[in-house]
């Protein structure tokens, strides 16, 4: 498997804010601003974001 495949993953809310230091309701209001990504369900009580969208918004907060 080549190495872009193997960062196409999901990650969690706590692995995300464990990258972006926010509260939980600090981060949900950034994505109804659209500051932060909308989380992908993947079934009615999981959400989770790709990490390519977290790690471009690493990218440009380091910017």
């Amino acid at each position: 498997m080549d190495a872009q495949a193997t960062k196409k993953r999901f990650m969690r809310l706590p692995e995300v804010l464990s990258f972006i230091p926010v509260s939980k309701t600090s981060w949900y209001r950034g994505i109804k601003q659209g500051r932060y990504p909308k989380p992908i369900k993947l079934s009615p009580n999981t959400s989770a974001w790709k990490s390519q969208d977290i790690e471009r918004l690493i990218a440009g907060l380091s910017a």
